[in-house]
């Protein structure tokens, strides 16, 4: 899927004859940075307007399972008995949303961490206080606090103060991976709060390009609806907040083409138009070849036994943050990975509770020793022989020496031992996009901003660089869009 045949080339203002819609601030995109941009903006008295290209608001935010990376010692975080600090919310995002992260993003992101838990609650957004500790992508249950990006394992543990900073909005009845997600609990709220100071919103509407004045302002849009053009004037600001770039061929292939064919939680109207429409007046780009990446098996199932690649050889700590595991197999390891596990460990995985049972898969071979296997598997003689001596040569004591993995996750592999074949197994979403000053202006190729425009959420290039935790896009798209939309306002 590509994006419209219509032209990004930005307009002039002299050239519109009539405006159809006329706000202080214009927002595109409805989603979690769409709303918190317009709700921050009509929190400082402007006139909001936000257009949406589909029926209604909420956009992949309302689909994810809610994760919002917040810490420095949240309340909600103090109510579950975990103690934080800015600090170590700093150098844990610093090393593990890397290499190259914003430092000054990173910066105001912690330091405000605590405060913006604070506004997103004053707007509804409730929180449980109640934490999960077991292995998944997401509590199956309403708890919500959870280690949701490996800050409790190898190798950050070791240097930096461990916390959980995957703040969950409660919600009864979730459905994971489906419409109803943990992040409605989150849009719904901040909609529905938006929507009681008079933002107003324009459904069935694609941004299709920037209008710009004789200066070079952004004074507003030029959108479609219904095949029929729209045009809509801001006196002071627009805020671009219409997704990533997962779904658009051309551009994947062009900057993340690791991810060709294979994105994942994002959603089609994911078109990257906003970048484009950005480019077009001279915007610089960040970190497009960055990417999350999903790695479709249940934790409870590997964190019990040992993933290796395609020479049989362990990669990584199998207790650590499912998303780092989708990146070390896709990124590093070819897209190769088996997981190696024994009978008593396989069934009582399949005896906890989980948010995605249809992760649990069935063995791909069965065998009474590792020698056959690794046979069955195709693998070179000896090589997972070897792996599974070392492994269970230190689990004998709980100890794993060569990877990092915690203790109470480390036994030996016994008899009868299967492999589940996870080759392929991972999907996606791209991190890059605009990049944007701390105060979520879109900075020029120069380093200067445009004037009057305006970018947060997953348009843009955020706190992720490189590295990912779940709960950074949900975190940084309404933290940045709520400063987006509050600059915005002041014109």
């Amino acid at each position: 899927m590509t994006s419209s045949s219509a032209t990004v080339r930005p307009r002039r203002a002299d050239e519109i004859a009539q405006w159809d819609h006329e706000a202080d601030v214009v927002v595109a995109g409805y989603g979690v940075a769409g709303a918190s941009a317009a709700l921050a903006a009509a929190q400082e008295g402007a006139d909001v307007l936000v257009l949406e290209r589909t029926g209604g608001w909420g956009g992949a935010a309302a689909m994810a399972g809610g994760f919002i990376y917040l810490g420095g010692g949240t309340p909600l975080q103090k109510a579950c008995g975990f103690d934080d600090s800015v600090e170590a919310m700093k150098a844990f995002m610093t090393a593990a949303l890397g290499p190259g992260v914003d430092a000054e993003k990173i910066d105001a992101y912690c330091e405000g961490s605590v405060d913006h838990y604070s506004w997103l609650v004053e707007c509804g957004v409730p929180f449980k206080e109640s934490f999960w500790g077991e292995p998944g992508w997401e509590p199956p249950g309403d708890d919500g606090l959870q280690y949701s990006g490996g800050e409790n394992a190898a190798p950050f543990a070791a240097t930096i103060p461990p916390a959980p900073r995957g703040h969950i909005p409660q919600m009864a009845d979730k459905q994971s991976g489906g419409e109803r997600g943990g992040g409605y609990m989150l849009m719904k709220p901040l909609t529905d709060t938006a929507t009681g100071l008079g933002v107003r919103s324009v459904y069935d509407t694609r941004a299709q390009t920037l209008v710009t004045d004789e200066s070079g302002r952004v004074v507003g849009v030029v959108a479609t609806q219904y095949g029929k053009e729209v045009t809509i004037r801001a006196r002071r600001g627009v805020v671009l907040a219409t997704g990533s770039f997962a779904y658009n061929d051309r551009m994947v292939e062009a900057y993340a083409p690791r991810l060709v064919g294979r994105p994942a939680a994002s959603i089609e109207e994911h078109d990257g138009r906003a970048i484009q429409m950005a480019q077009a007046l001279g915007a610089d780009l960040a970190h497009m070849d960055a990417t999350e990446v999903a790695f479709f098996c249940d934790p409870q199932l590997f964190v019990r036994g040992i993933l290796v690649n395609g020479r049989g050889q362990r990669f990584i700590n199998e207790d650590t943050y499912p998303g780092r595991v989708g990146q070390a197999t896709l990124i590093e390891n070819q897209n190769q990975a088996f997981l190696v596990i024994d009978e008593a460990a396989y069934e009582e995985a399949l005896t906890t509770p989980t948010a995605t049972p249809f992760l649990r898969h069935q063995p791909t071979w069965v065998c009474e020793t590792v020698e056959e296997l690794e046979a069955e598997m195709g693998l070179a003689e000896g090589a997972l022989q070897a792996t599974v001596e070392v492994y269970n040569r230190h689990a004998a004591n709980g100890e794993d020496p060569v990877l990092g993995k915690k203790p109470e996750w480390v036994k030996p592999i016994g008899s009868p031992v299967a492999a589940i074949d996870l080759r392929g197994f991972t999907g996606g979403f791209t991190l890059g996009g605009l990049r944007t000053s701390v105060d979520s202006e879109v900075l020029h190729v120069s380093g200067e901003p445009i004037p009057g425009l305006f970018a947060a959420g997953r348009c843009t290039a955020g706190v992720s660089a490189g590295g990912y935790a779940s709960g950074a896009s949900l975190g940084d798209g309404s933290f940045f869009g709520r400063r987006a939309g509050r600059i915005a306002a002041k014109g």
